[in-house]
């Protein structure tokens, strides 16, 4: 007589982050590797981070202290103009968890905050070619429409890092409106103020800030990126949880920063700018 088969469905396997323990020892371990690898002090690592994103020309970049921030104007904007974003976010509108768009008025805007930063971009690149071209450009227009565009980046980033983020996401706008918006711009004026005033002692806290806007925003899209393809998005529950999982992303992020530099050093022997420009 032949047994009756169990009938009781297996439970599936539930999805887990790494060890804590795993995910610190990659970071820690991609960001030794990438300090003991680029040669010099602070400015230089900074200058090393900047160089996977930006070409940095002089004629485009700020100068404090006769030395050249590490990321050229229009980068600096968008990279620290997108972590004061983040920080304006989270910390002073206190929307932690928010994940979703802002309301469709203030995407308009922002989609024109974009707009007037890849307006001046063109308009860049033909003064610098040689070409006709609409006006004459400069560096703080650089510094401010690409801060501009740092906003945008952070009001579509963040929300989405969020929903990735957490099992319990908060179905809220981290931007709700004029308001909120005009908050984060104060914050970005303030930014824009410090670079334009260039006094000596603000080189090495600009410098920083750069290298940190950089590893947020790519760490940001690389935490997405990474959690979506190992499937283990929405699973963070607690402070610990969601730090565990931005590790990750910034583990990617160092990894991805290396690649670059190691490629850019390759074909030009240097990560400061590129020869000749």
């Amino acid at each position: 007589m032949e047994k009756p088969t169990s009938t009781t469905p297996v439970e599936p396997r539930r999805r887990a982050l790494p060890p804590r323990w795993l995910a610190l020892s990659l970071a820690v371990t991609a960001l030794v590797l990438f300090l003991a690898l680029v040669p010099g002090g602070v400015l230089d690592k900074s200058e090393g981070v900047g160089a996977a994103v930006c070409g940095r020309i002089g004629s485009h970049t700020f100068v404090i202290g006769a030395r050249m921030l590490p990321l050229c104007a229009r980068c600096i904007g968008s990279f620290v103009g997108a972590l004061v974003g983040f920080f304006g976010q989270a910390v002073v509108l206190r929307r932690r968890r928010a994940a979703e768009f802002p309301p469709v008025h203030i995407l308009v805007l922002i989609t024109l905050f974009t707009l007037a930063w890849a307006g001046d971009g063109v308009n860049s690149f033909l003064e610098f070619a040689g070409y006709a071209h609409l006006y004459e450009p400069s560096n703080p227009l650089r510094l401010i429409v690409g801060t501009l565009n740092g906003v945008t980046w952070s009001a579509l980033i963040y929300p989405v890092v969020n929903f990735t983020l957490w099992r319990e996401p908060s179905p809220e706008r981290a931007i709700r409106g004029l308001r909120d918006l005009g908050t984060l711009l104060l914050l970005e004026a303030v930014f824009v103020a410090l670079v334009l005033l260039g006094w000596d002692w603000l080189l090495y806290p600009l410098s920083i800030v750069s290298a940190l806007g950089v590893l947020t925003m790519l760490g940001g899209v690389n935490t997405v990126l990474v959690l979506t393809v190992l499937r283990r998005e929405n699973l963070a529950t607690s402070r610990a949880e969601a730090i565990r999982a931005l590790l990750i992303g910034f583990t990617a992020t160092m990894v991805l920063i290396g690649a670059i530099d190691i490629v850019r050093f390759l074909l030009t022997d240097t990560l400061s700018g590129f020869p000749g420009l």
